[in-house]
This record gives structure tokens, C-alpha cells and sequence, in this order.
């Protein structure tokens, strides 16, 4: 029987390798995590540099719909449509619902989203733009909101093309409202919330109306804050009846006679919140572009007050002797309204087309002495949506007691708001001078406040400034 063949003794030697590697594998496991280190952070420069630019355009994209979701809604607030006593789709709301569509279509085509601007377009819903309002809503007239929504569906990639991914879609979408509060009362869905105006000026109304033939001689419900005279919107003061001093036309210059002064429609009082100053609100708040000379009662009409104006707030009735008040009304009026220069050559209404008309919610028409127009950007008599000229003023209760003939009571109730467009002093009748104190106002928009009691709650909200009408948005 053969043998098995015999073991190598040099194969069992311990501490011997039982075979050599070749020169030429040695190092190619570094090499292999090298190239697997190189894809590792090719891939995380891939994730990071294309999600960076991925969120940088989503927020581009909020941005570009909370713009014109915003526009849009200013456009409502400002064409006095939630001033309307209808809460159905009515013909003004409608083209006051186009005109928003068409402005909010232009501010967010105006954004860069993803390095280029977005395709706006003349139809309601384009590929990268799509604008729509609630019209079908009961509330529509008193709470019109505006919704934008935007996308790009071709925004390029980067590394992630390694992948076969040339292409990310972003989408973002705002909705935006323009709150009318008194226009809501009574429509089942219970109170509104208050409304706290910013500029306001310094002249409280009496809540006495002005509109020949209403169909209530008050303005606002106190109690409730709804409009009684639903035909004031769009009323034009005549020239019997410019808005002026309480005490205008007696033997005084100034807004408080010496003799009796009952609340009278269209004759304010002058306001102060510092009865010990006379000013409303401080004048240390003041901005006043033209107007350094001007007196603090001056610069509380010309520039802007940035403090808000609360409903149903305590404001005073200003006592003090000030005999140059209608003097020095005129010439803040005119400085406000970029019509220091020359009568008439600041912004003005367009009469043809009035909510009362039913044909288009209220546009104005931009004058010579307009600062846009002098900055070459628009043309004098181009139609804009907003203007200086535009004004909120404070409307009081003046059913008290207080208001007898010859007493004037320290604290009186805001209930309410009217936003005017001031046209110059001076423009209609020989007797209103830059010194006359009178000023021809048209009511563009009105607001009322709820009871003071409790009847209306919650956050308070700001109006836009040219508007008592608060735009805000609501979603996202």
C-alpha cells in the first residue's frame, strides 16, 4: 500500500506566510476608500449645494405669493367695495375683484424666483401664476380675500443631474384679506374684530351725517359699529359743506367759538391724546417730508403718525386757544397732497366710474406735483390705486350729554372711522383760500368699531395707513 505523501516541513514552520502577495496589490484598499471618500462628498455637494438652492427658491417663492396676495387685497381695501351695504357679488365687486387679480399678477411676476421672474400673464391662471378671490362667498363684499399661488416647475439642478434629475418644481401659496369689521355685523357671523388705523389725523368727526336726504343722520350704529348711511360712500363735499373747524365761519379763527358749539356734520373738533400738549399723537413720532417749519398741529396732518388709533379708544377734544389753526391747516392740506406748488396739481379722483355708479371701485389719477410723477416713473393723469391725498379720520359719538351746546366733555369715544381723499385748498370757490382752513373731501371707504363692552374681541388688527380697512394676510 503506497504511503500518503510527506508534509513540507517548510510549509508547517510557524511564523512563516503560506503565500506572497504581489508587489502590485499593495495600497489598493486606501486607494478604494479614497474613491469611495470622492463619491461620498460628491453625492453630500450634490444633496447640499441642490437643497440649498431648492429652499432658496421656495422662499423666494412665499415671498413672490404673500407679495401679490397682499397687492391684490390693498387694491380691494382701497377701492371702497367693503364699504358697501350688499354682502352679495355685486358689479363693483367684480371689477374691483379684476383689477386686484391684475395688480397681484403683476407684483409677483416682479419676483425672482430661482434667478429669473416669474411668467405673469392677462389670463386669471397662467402656468406659474394663478390669482383667485372669493367671490362666491356670502361675506365677499366685507371680507374679499385674495389668493396667489405660484410655482416653477423647471428650476435646474446642479450635482443631482449624476442621478438623471435635471429639474426641481417649487409652489407656494399666500391669501391675503381686506377686513372690513362694521360691514359684518348683523350677517349671522357674528362680530368682527377692532381695528386700530395708522395716520390717522388729528380732526374728529362728529357721527353726524353729511349726505343730503340719508337713510339714518348718524354715520355709524354706536352700539354696534354697522353703517347706517349706506349712501355716504362716494359723497362728495359741496361747497356749502367743505370739511372744516368745528367753529369755522363764526368770529374766531380758531376750530372752537366762544359761544355755543353743537356737533355739526362735516365740522370736526380738533383731537389731541395730551390734553396738557394739544398734540395728537406726539409730535416726536411725526415724519414730514417738505415741512420743517411747519407747527406740530402741522406735522400731525402733513407726515404720518405711525401710532396706531384704536376703536373705541379715548381721544380729547383739544380746548386749548389755538387762533391760527385754520390758517395753518391749509398749507399742511396742500403739502400732504403734493399740491403746495400750484392749485390742483396733486392726485385727484376719477369721477366717471364711483361705486355708486356700479361701474368700477374708485381710481385716482396721478398729478404734476406727485412724487412719482417728478421721479419720471409715471406720466401726470396715469390711473394709480393709492395716493397721499388719501386720509383716515376719527369719527366720535356724540349722543353723550356732554355735547349740549357750550360743554365739551374731556374724554370722547372713537366709533368708527371715514377715509377721505383731500383735494387742495383753494380749488373750488374764491372763498377757500390756502389760509381758508376749508377742505373738499370725498368719503372713499368707511370702518365702525363695536361696543366698547365686549361685543367685539380678539386681536386687535392694523389698518394699511391709507385705508381704515385693515389688509392682512391669513395663510399661510
Amino acid at each position: 500500500m503506497p504511503r500518503p505523501p510527506r508534509k513540507s516541513r517548510r510549509n508547517l514552520r510557524p511564523g512563516r506566510r503560506l503565500e506572497s502577495r504581489p508587489i502590485r496589490e499593495k495600497g489598493v484598499i486606501i486607494t478604494l476608500v479614497a474613491m469611495c471618500m470622492v463619491g461620498f462628498v460628491g453625492a453630500m455637494a450634490a444633496f447640499s449645494i441642490d437643497i440649498v438652492t431648492l429652499y432658496t427658491a421656495r422662499s423666494e417663492a412665499q415671498l413672490a405669493a404673500d407679495g401679490g396676495a397682499l397687492a391684490g387685497a390693498r387694491v380691494l381695501a382701497n377701492s371702497g367695495m367693503t364699504s358697501m351695504s350688499s354682502t352679495s357679488d355685486t358689479a363693483v365687486g367684480l371689477n374691483a375683484k379684476s383689477i386686484a387679480i391684475a395688480v397681484a399678477t403683476q407684483v409677483a411676476s416682479n419676483n425672482m424666483v430661482g434667478g429669473r421672474n416669474l411668467n405673469g400673464g392677462a389670463a386669471t391662471c397662467t402656468a406659474e401664476i394663478c390669482v383667485t378671490v372669493n367671490t362666491g362667498a356670502s361675506d365677499f363684499v366685507a371680507d374679499p380675500q385674495v389668493t396667489v399661488t405660484v410655482q416653477r416647475t423647471d428650476l435646474p439642478t446642479f450635482f443631482a443631474r449624476i442621478w438623471g434629475r435635471t429639474a426641481f418644481t417649487v409652489k407656494a401659496s399666500a391669501t391675503a384679506e381686506a377686513y372690513n369689521p362694521s360691514s359684518l355685523q348683523g350677517t349671522g357671523g357674528g362680530p368682527g374684530l377692532p381695528i386700530a388705523p395708522l395716520c390717522v389725523k388729528p380732526w374728529l368727526l362728529p357721527n353726524k351725517s353729511p349726505n343730503p336726504g340719508p337713510t339714518s343722520p348718524e354715520i355709524f350704529d354706536p352700539a354696534t359699529g354697522a353703517i347706517l348711511d349706506t349712501n355716504l360712500l362716494g359723497w362728495v363735499s359741496p361747497p356749502t359743506l367743505r370739511t372744516e373747524c368745528s367753529g369755522a365761519g363764526g368770529t374766531t379763527t380758531d376750530c372752537l367759538p366762544l359761544g355755543s358749539n353743537p356737533p355739526t356734520a362735516w365740522r370736526y373738533y380738533p383731537g389731541t391724546t395730551d390734553p396738557a400738549t394739544g398734540s395728537f399723537p406726539a409730535p416726536a413720532t411725526t415724519s414730514c417730508t417738505g415741512c420743517g417749519a411747519f407747527t406740530d398741529y402741522e406735522r400731525s396732518i402733513a407726515g404720518c403718525v405711525p401710532q396706531p388709533i384704536s376703536c373705541n379708544s379715548q381721544v380729547n377734544i383739544d380746548t386749548n386757544n389755538y387762533p391760527n389753526r385754520n390758517a395753518e391747516t391749509g398749507p399742511a392740506v396742500n403739502n400732504l397732497t403734493h399740491a403746495a406748488a400750484a392749485l390742483n396739481s396733486g392726485d385727484s379722483v376719477d369721477t366717471v366710474g364711483t361705486p355708486q355708479a356700479g361701474s368700477e371701485p374708485f381710481q385716482f389719477f396721478a398729478g404734476t406735483d406727485n412724487p412719482v410723477v417728478q421721479s419720471g416713473a409715471l406720466s401726470s393723469g396715469a390711473t394709480v390705486m393709492i395716493s397721499d391725498s388719501l386720509v383716515t379720520v376719527p369719527v366720535i359719538d356724540t349722543s353723550s350729554p356732554a355735547f349740549w351746546p357750550g360743554t365739551y366733555p374731556n374724554n370722547v369715544q372713537i366709533i368708527g372711522f371715514v377715509q377721505l381723499f383731500l383735494n387742495p385748498t383753494g380749488a373750488a370757490a374764491p372763498t377757500s383760500g390756502p389760509t381758508s382752513g376749508h377742505i373738499d373731501t370725498q368719503v372713499i371707504n368707511l370702518v365702525g368699531c363695536g361696543d366698547s363692552t365686549g361685543q367685539v374681541t380678539g386681536t386687535t388688527i392694523l389698518g394699511n395707513g391709507a385705508s381704515a380697512v385693515a389688509v392682512r394676510l391669513v395663510a399661510p
